[in-house]
């Protein structure tokens, strides 16, 4: 009698081990499941590098307001950008190795407001010399200016220039461009979204964070040769833009005075 468990036990082992033999050339039911990468995504995950890079593309062309912030590299040195754009303006700040300055589009209508050392005018010595400090002249023209928001003539050369900053869609078709064959990368989180990268020429060409949650919106991209770190994010939510106070604007007229920038 007290050899029927065992028997009872010898058998249900049995039967578990033939049912689970079965089962597995139809399922994994006896095998311990791996967690689904894609499970709650927007499921970009699963397409190849090249088609995650155009529906990000799809979903920044089609967007309609962005915030961008990081650093750009550029011949003239680093650049930290910290711009809210959208299709009519945009505002936010540019600091370069020497100065930082506002910048804010409504419509066509551009001003920049800065210090008055941006505003000074300084001889840069490119004849040889040393470079010569501002004139008493300048000195009193530029306090003038600074920390005034100065309207930027349509017909400065430094318009387009500035305005460039505040072109939402200028700015990111210069500044998202990988370079080379596509591959995916890890996944990760970018401000607590998920996110999957797509790198170009191992990582060489530019390393674009493709979000995995709702819109596959870019969230970062590192661009190629160190060329900066960009961060990308507040798609879609819309803001106010609103000239200046008339107190606080300087109309300077029909072109820019040279700053020391």
């Amino acid at each position: 009698m007290t050899l029927l468990p065992s028997v009872s036990r010898a058998r249900r082992a049995v039967l578990s081990a033939v049912l689970c033999a079965g089962l597995a050339l139809t399922a994994t039911a006896c095998t311990e499941e791996k967690p689904d990468p894609d499970k709650g995504t927007n499921g970009v995950g699963k397409l190849s590098a090249d088609e995650i890079e155009k529906k990000a593309r799809a979903a920044a062309d089609e967007a309609t307001s962005v915030r961008l912030s990081g650093t750009l590299v550029s011949k003239g040195g680093p650049y930290k950008l910290n711009m809210r754009l959208k299709d009519d303006g945009g505002t936010g700040s540019v600091t370069s190795k020497e100065n930082t300055f506002a910048l804010l589009r409504v419509g066509d209508d551009l001003y920049l407001k800065a210090d008055a050392d941006f505003w000074k005018h300084q001889d840069d010595g490119k004849d040889g010399g040393e470079p010569a400090a501002p004139t008493q002249a300048d000195a009193e023209a530029a306090g003038k200016l600074g920390d005034k928001y100065v309207k930027v003539p349509q017909g400065d050369p430094a318009y387009q220039e500035f305005r460039g900053f505040t072109e939402m869609d200028v700015l990111l078709d210069g500044l998202l461009g990988m370079e080379g064959p596509l591959s995916t990368g890890e996944r990760t989180k970018v401000g607590g979204v998920r996110t999957i990268k797509v790198q170009a020429a191992e990582g060489a060409g530019g390393v674009l964070d493709v979000s995995l949650e709702g819109e596959p919106y870019p969230l970062q991209f590192a661009r190629a040769g160190g060329k900066g770190v960009l961060t990308l994010g507040e798609w879609d939510a819309d803001f106010e833009l609103t000239p200046p106070a008339e107190g606080e604007i300087v109309d300077y007229g029909g072109q820019l005075p040279k700053t020391s920038d």
